[in-house]
């Protein structure tokens, strides 16, 4: 009766072993499952840290890349251009069309072609408004605009008009040379005023932008036009890899000469061969759908060369 009792004791515990076994398998999380399946075909792009260059310099002034924060910053804005593609693709390609705009008006004015990265920083070359009322490429407040010959008011923004903002630009940079003999202090200036950058100057008992403590703003400034030079000169380096029809092409116009009120600009563009929206897009300083001019002021309105649309 034992020899019984224990062939039927190891009979039941196999049994009661097998179906453990059975129902752990069967209750097994799906997901687990899942991931046995899909981990062994996943791959992962590498990502690398970027170039930092051994020497850099902006307008021909040395940057002290030895001063560890120097190097620092200028990493921290080269990775955020770096990696944030769309944005320093955009750069690219707006560059392409407005840099053989500015480029010779800077030229011009005695102001070092450095310049061009500060505009491309502080706007994206787009007339953009910031949330303080500055708007155009260069970013002009209404009174600093209206102080350095731009006409702002309800009907025209010249802040908005590409050539004669890059001229005001370039008046306002090289009063701040006259102050400070030091493109790099002309440059925060640009960001912060020159009132600030002098007090601060003053204050902290130093002479450069790099040994300044100043707002994180400010202080990212100058690093980031930095950063934008250094790609926009090497950009193959930093991943970008771009040809020719990858950019928007400059595209060629002609100037009508305008002395009085045009009442109709729709009408006026038709009269061109070109849409009211094309009109808007060369000449964004016009803010209505006329050009009021009761002073009778001489204005210049881009429009296309005819076929340059394409």
């Amino acid at each position: 009766m034992n020899k019984f009792f224990f062939i039927a004791l190891l009979i039941f515990t196999i049994a009661l072993a097998s179906l453990l076994v059975f129902q752990s398998f069967h209750n097994k999380p799906e997901k687990v499952i899942i991931e046995k399946e899909v981990l062994p075909q996943m791959s992962v792009l590498p990502v690398h840290s970027v170039v930092i260059p051994e020497k850099l310099n902006f307008a021909d002034e040395s940057v002290p890349l030895e001063v560890f924060y120097v190097k620092e910053s200028l990493d921290r804005e080269l990775l955020v251009n770096t990696y944030w593609h769309s944005s320093s693709l955009m750069l690219f390609k707006r560059a392409n069309r407005w840099f053989p705009v500015i480029e010779p008006i800077l030229k011009k004015n005695g102001i070092p072609d450095d310049f061009k990265y500060l505009a491309l920083i502080e706007s994206g070359l787009q007339n953009v408004s910031s949330p303080a009322g500055a708007k155009g490429f260069w970013q002009f407040l209404k009174n600093t605009g209206r102080e350095y010959g731009l006409e702002v008011n309800s009907g025209i923004d010249e802040r908005l008009n590409v050539e004669k903002s890059t001229e005001a630009a370039c008046q306002y940079l090289n009063n701040s040379y006259e102050r400070y003999a030091d493109w790099t202090l002309v440059a925060s200036a640009f960001n912060a005023g020159n009132r600030r950058i002098s007090q601060a100057l003053e204050k902290q008992k130093v002479d450069s932008y790099y040994d300044l403590l100043l707002n994180d703003e400010t202080s990212r400034y100058l690093f980031r036009i930095l950063a934008i030079k250094t790609i926009f000169n090497d950009p193959e380096t930093y991943g970008f890899q771009l040809t020719d029809q990858d950019l928007y092409p400059p595209i060629p116009t002609q100037t009508v000469t305008v002395k009085k009120t045009i009442k109709d600009l729709v009408g006026f563009a038709k009269d061109h061969n070109i849409t009211y929206k094309t009109l808007k897009y060369f000449n964004p300083w016009i803010l209505k759908d006329y050009l009021p001019n009761r002073s009778r002021r001489t204005y210049i309105i881009k429009i296309p060369e005819e076929g340059k649309l394409e």
